[in-house]
Order: structure tokens, then C-alpha cells, then sequence
């Protein structure tokens, strides 16, 4: 997952069965497609692989994106990320029993794109949901 840190909005995600780059350049890209970041980004990820590895670190670079890891044993930068994580596991995934991993797909679909973006409020966001809060910040 990509996570905008300015409305805590997930602007990229995706799944796959392995920790690979794969799925990470998956996110990443999926993020600026929808972001079309124009000014300086700061990227942040954990020391995980598939963040370290070449194929999404030159997609950084390629999009003018400064890379940014926390150092080992240092999860503090990381730590809304591993929240949303956390969350979504516990009212999610280790709810349910999936039959196939598209279906499991569709419920993270289901909670992200409808659910968190649209009606779960954070209180670093003034009680407002992503959405509500870049919609007032817009105007």
C-alpha cells in the first residue's frame, strides 16, 4: 500500500502471494497514476525488500521521487502504514475466510476504495474522512 500522508487516503495497493517488487511497483504506480505528483515527493517505506529493490527504487527515481527508510529496528516513520495495516487486519482479514484470493481481493477493494476512504474518520484528519478532508482542503 501507498499512503498519502497529507489525507491518509490509500493512493495505491495491491496483492499478490509473494513479497516481491512486484506487487510493491504494482502500488507505486497505481499511486502516481492517480496522484500525477507535480511537486517534490517524499517517499517513506520500511527496510522490506521489495522497497530495497532496484525495480522500484528506479521507479522513484524515474518519477523524481526521493526515497526515504526508516533505519533498522526504527519503525516510528512507518508507523501509520503499519497502523492502517494493523486495522485492516483485525476488523478485516482475520475476519473473514476467503475462498479464493480474488475474493479477497474484492473485500480489500471493498473496505479501502468504499469504506475507509469514504466513511472512516481519523482524528488526525479533524474527525473527517480522507475524502471529506481533501475535499475541504481543496476548496
Amino acid at each position: 500500500m501507498v499512503l498519502d500522508l497529507f489525507s491518509r487516503k490509500v493512493v495505491g495497493w495491491a496483492t499478490a502471494d509473494h513479497l516481491r517488487a512486484e506487487p510493491a511497483c504494482d502500488a507505486l504506480r497505481m499511486a502516481l497514476e492517480h496522484r500525477r505528483p507535480k511537486a517534490e515527493l517524499l517517499h517513506h517505506s520500511d527496510r522490506g525488500v521489495q522497497y530495497a529493490s532496484a525495480s522500484y527504487r528506479a521507479m522513484l527515481t524515474n518519477h523524481g521521487v526521493t526515497p526515504s527508510m526508516s533505519r533498522k529496528g526504527l519503525c516510528h516513520d512507518n508507523a501509520p502504514t503499519e497502523s492502517l495495516f494493523i486495522t485492516l487486519k483485525h476488523v478485516l482479514t482475520h475476519r473473514e475466510k476467503y475462498a479464493t484470493r480474488e475474493e479477497a481481493r474484492r473485500s480489500l477493494f471493498e473496505y479501502i476504495e468504499v469504506f475507509y476512504h469514504r466513511c472512516r474518520i481519523h482524528s488526525t484528519l479533524g474527525c473527517r474522512s480522507p475524502v471529506d478532508f481533501e475535499a475541504k482542503s481543496v476548496s
